[in-house]
């Protein structure tokens, strides 16, 4: 059993690897990014439809914010760059997404959500109040 220790933790290092502060931080970005795929993979399978839900983007910021830091602390021209730009387009999915889940409204009939340029409700026919905001999810 001592050979599997000597083989784990071998030289202060952990697998091989050198742990520090900085190490963590890049790790960390990497098991963030990784998990939009099953946030994603979770979200397409309840809706049984391709979703995208806000954990996504939020997760692709806070995974690319920790990669970016990290290759800039590395000074690695590779990482800063595939990662200095990456925020525009979540931060813009981010605000397009509140924007459309915010016009749509409320069946007060039926309860059906509907889209922002419906004047009738799709289910029940009954005339939409103006701007009725509904209780629906942000990844509807």
């Amino acid at each position: 059993m001592d050979w599997l220790t000597h083989l784990i933790w071998h030289d202060a290092k952990f697998l091989g690897i050198e742990w520090h502060a900085w190490k963590a931080v890049g790790w960390a970005g990497n098991l963030l990014f990784t998990s939009r795929f099953l946030v994603q993979w979770w979200a397409t399978e309840k809706h049984r439809r391709v979703v995208i839900p806000d954990a996504f983007w939020w997760l692709s910021l806070g995974g690319s914010g920790c990669l970016l830091a990290y290759g800039l602390h590395r000074h690695d021209s590779v990482f800063i760059f595939a990662y200095v730009f990456t925020w525009v387009p979540y931060v813009r999915n981010l605000i397009i997404g509140h924007r459309a889940t915010k016009s749509l409204r409320a069946c007060r009939s039926c309860g059906t959500v509907c889209a922002a340029p419906a004047k009738f409700c799709p289910e029940c026919g009954q005339r939409l109040a103006a701007m009725e905001a509904p209780s629906v999810p942000a990844s509807a």
